[in-house]
């Protein structure tokens, strides 16, 4: 993976996480449902199939968004 890929990566986590504050910060979706979307995101990684390469690369984003889920980054929890 180049170094572009990977900046252009941080950059898309960087704006969903930012939009998912925006819509939980404007009523527009509950804590609940953005918890929702982030474990179906997950769930799409856990149930990746491919060679043992890809299944890696799956597991560590699904384990990303667990933690991103655990750490409250993407809702601000009072």
């Amino acid at each position: 993976m180049s170094e572009n890929d990977i900046i252009s990566g941080i950059a898309a986590l960087t704006i969903c996480e930012a939009l998912l504050l925006a819509l939980n910060d404007a009523r527009v979706l509950p804590e609940s449902e953005i918890i929702g979307v982030l474990k179906d995101a997950a769930a799409t990684h856990d149930n990746a199939v491919g060679t043992s390469v890809e299944l890696e690369k799956h597991k560590a984003v699904s384990a990303l968004i667990h933690g991103i889920i655990m750490g409250g980054n993407s809702v601000r929890r009072t």
